[in-house]
């Protein structure tokens, strides 16, 4: 059984990689109105791997190169790009709130896949407040679904990605493998992008410039605490807590972009923290 602080260093890893992630996903949302999603997801890669393998390099030498298990590395490196490009060109169509509800979708399919897949036992009130959270979630940024906006079906195919990434964070967690994540999280898809994105280059101003080497910056501290989260505790009773970046993603919409607070975000806001305290003191609750 795993100690109550493990607990809570694994719920305040994924919080802060909530708010990484959130801020990350608000500057390329800026960055989609001026240059090509391609070129902003280039820079979302690049700078991001260049960090984390100058990072690891220092403090692992070389050993963050091997892998035991270089195929679920691969797939999982391949499902994080394929769903940032598609959220990426849905930030560049739709709200970044409406866009980032539709995809937690990802968070209820983790619990569901963690206990089919990884054998992870959830009880009933665990369900119910991981369902909650997400009733939360659309409270606070109200997703036109009546408007059958289609862009917002981007979204939704980025969660049903998403969640073999999560899926596949969890599998590769432990002290083996954890440096080597942290590398193959970004390593192939920068390269690949590099390739790429000389076809659809724009030269962008020096402040586009800081933003697209913030967006790596802020990518690559938000998957290290994701990663190193889900080493501390099960998908399961992570899951709620996931939802952090969307209640920081519907506070930058009412900053930055001018959305008001109304009742809807209050309500949200008090639904999501609940359900996640009540994960949290379940899991201390229980007999060592």
């Amino acid at each position: 059984m795993r100690k109550p602080s493990g607990v809570l260093a694994g719920i305040l890893l994924t919080i802060l990689s909530g708010l990484a992630l959130a801020t990350m996903d608000t500057g390329a949302k800026y960055l989609t109105g001026r240059l090509p999603v391609l070129e902003v997801v280039w820079a979302r890669y690049f700078f991001h791997a260049v960090l984390m393998t100058a990072w690891l390099a220092k403090t692992r030498g070389t050993s963050f190169l091997r892998t035991r298990r270089p195929a679920l590395q691969l797939t999982r490196g391949t499902a994080l790009l394929c769903a940032t490009i598609v959220m990426y060109l849905a930030l560049s169509k739709v709200p970044l709130a409406d866009a980032t509800a539709v995809m937690f979708f990802a968070p209820v399919l983790v619990t569901v896949l963690s206990v089919i897949f990884l054998r992870e036992r959830i009880g009933l009130p665990r369900i119910l407040a991981v369902l909650a959270g997400f009733g939360g979630v659309l409270l606070i940024v109200r997703p036109g679904f009546a408007d059958t906006d289609p862009y917002l079906l981007l979204p939704l195919a980025a969660a049903a990605i998403v969640s073999i990434y999560f899926l596949l964070t969890r599998t590769l967690s432990g002290p083996e493998e954890n440096a080597a994540t942290l590398f193959h999280t970004t390593a192939a898809g920068a390269v690949v992008l590099s390739l790429v994105v000389p076809f659809v280059w724009e030269a962008p101003s020096a402040a586009d410039f800081a933003v697209m080497v913030g967006i790596g910056t802020l990518g690559a501290l938000g998957h290290f605490c994701l990663v190193t989260g889900f080493a501390y505790a099960t998908a399961s009773t992570l899951t709620p807590f996931l939802y952090s970046q969307v209640l920081f993603a519907g506070i930058y919409s009412v900053v930055l972009i001018g959305d008001p607070m109304g009742l809807n975000l209050v309500l949200g806001a008090a639904i999501l923290v609940a359900s996640g305290l009540t994960i949290w003191w379940r899991e201390n609750r229980r007999p060592n």
